[in-house]
């Protein structure tokens, strides 16, 4: 069955930043994105319901008999079971949400637009409500697409002698990794080190961790539980309950805890984030679609981060910061906890980035990948800073 994940407009607004640049199904939570752990429990290509602006880039594909899911429920069998059963025309919804729908035409934002039969879904359910779930939820999702990806495979061994490894069984290494003299403690958690990845002298893993493909740990990283690095990253001093989606560099010393990076980020040398409050209060961040702070019910909060956004040098981010899409910060101090897309500047005060300058600057980092921006994804900066003028 053709099968298509959608985004509400409402979840694409309350998943900003990071869901200016992609579907919410494209954000990764765990070892894999929503999009992969659908298409691998499925066993099916999946395509993309989205903004309208995204979907150049993230293609649909409409047939005469599709499976609409919403990309904001995590799949599970039992789920998974009832959407496969689902009848034509039938919408399974969970607490007034649209959960999947069989058909050929379906309105993503509007319930009763669909004039379809009702079923109600009563089993297991995981759904991402609010952005911090990306990193309160990450330690399971770790766990469960380590079950999934390690399945009827055999681990490659561990030959360097002087790597310390506790609870082995709870370690899967990929082909190609290259690790040498670190310690890797799966007592607490699972330890993922996927395909042609690299942990480097000195370092140290506690799990739950995963370590996607092509991503590096520099020496002496410390690298604590529930994070997850992913793919061609380059990660270095002390990262806990953190989640980087890809291609992001936090290369040297300093601290990131509770936070998330998206795509092209960059932290240079000494960069800090604040996760716990002096006063152990609850904390508040930046919230798109309400736009206002609104509390996350957390004490432990860092740094949201959108894709593209690069920190200078000794940059302090206090709790709950939020930064948008291709950001300059720098300074001595710490800047303002919500900083929009395309600003440059810190403490002193921001200023515009110009897009021109903004893509040179994406285009020379993606260079040393040997990438470059695709003219949809020119297209995709160009609409976020109209957005944000004329929303913010």
């Amino acid at each position: 069955m053709n099968t298509i994940l959608f985004d509400t407009s409402l979840d694409w607004q309350n998943f900003l930043p990071f869901t200016f640049t992609r579907p919410l199904s494209n954000i990764r939570v765990g070892i894999l994105t929503l999009s992969e752990k659908w298409e691998k429990l499925l066993a099916t290509k999946i395509s993309f319901l989205t903004e309208s602006y995204l979907q150049k880039k993230f293609l649909l594909s409409i047939q005469e008999d599709n499976l609409f899911i919403n990309s904001a429920f995590l799949p599970n069998n039992e789920l998974i079971q009832s959407i496969q059963n689902l009848p034509k025309n039938i919408i399974l919804v969970y607490q007034n949400q649209i959960i999947a729908y069989r058909g050929k035409d379906f309105d993503r934002n509007d319930f009763n637009k669909n004039n379809s039969q009702v079923i109600d879904y009563q089993g297991n359910i995981t759904q991402l409500k609010s952005i911090t779930d990306i990193f309160t939820m990450n330690g399971k999702q770790i766990q469960s697409d380590f079950q999934l990806l390690t399945k009827n495979k055999i681990s490659q061994k561990i030959t360097d002698k002087y790597t310390a490894i506790y609870n082995e069984e709870n370690i899967f290494i990929e082909e190609g990794v290259n690790l040498k003299a670190c310690v890797l403690n799966a007592e607490n958690g699972v330890i993922y080190l996927g395909k042609n990845s690299v942990v480097s002298e000195g370092s140290i893993i506690q799990g739950n961790f995963a370590l996607c493909e092509g991503a590096t740990v520099n020496p002496a990283g410390k690298m604590r539980g529930d994070t997850t690095i992913g793919p061609s990253c380059k990660v270095g001093g002390e990262i806990s309950n953190s989640v980087l989606f890809g291609y992001s560099n936090k290369g040297h010393d300093g601290f990131l805890g509770n936070s998330v990076l998206g795509e092209w980020c960059n932290l240079g040398a000494d960069t800090n984030n604040s996760n716990l409050k002096n006063n152990y209060s609850e904390v508040k961040i930046w919230n798109y679609l309400q736009k206002k702070e609104i509390n996350t019910h957390l004490q432990f909060c860092g740094l949201l981060m959108g894709d593209h956004s690069k920190a200078g040098i000794n940059t302090m981010f206090n709790t709950g910061t939020v930064v948008g899409v291709s950001s300059n910060i720098y300074g001595g101090n710490f800047p303002t906890k919500f900083i929009p897309s395309l600003q440059w500047g810190g403490s002193d005060g921001l200023v515009e980035y110009e897009l021109s300058k903004a893509l040179e600057t994406a285009n020379k980092m993606m260079e040393r990948r040997k990438l470059k921006l695709s003219k949809e994804e020119i297209d995709i900066f160009a609409y976020i800073k109209a957005w944000e003028g004329n929303n913010l």
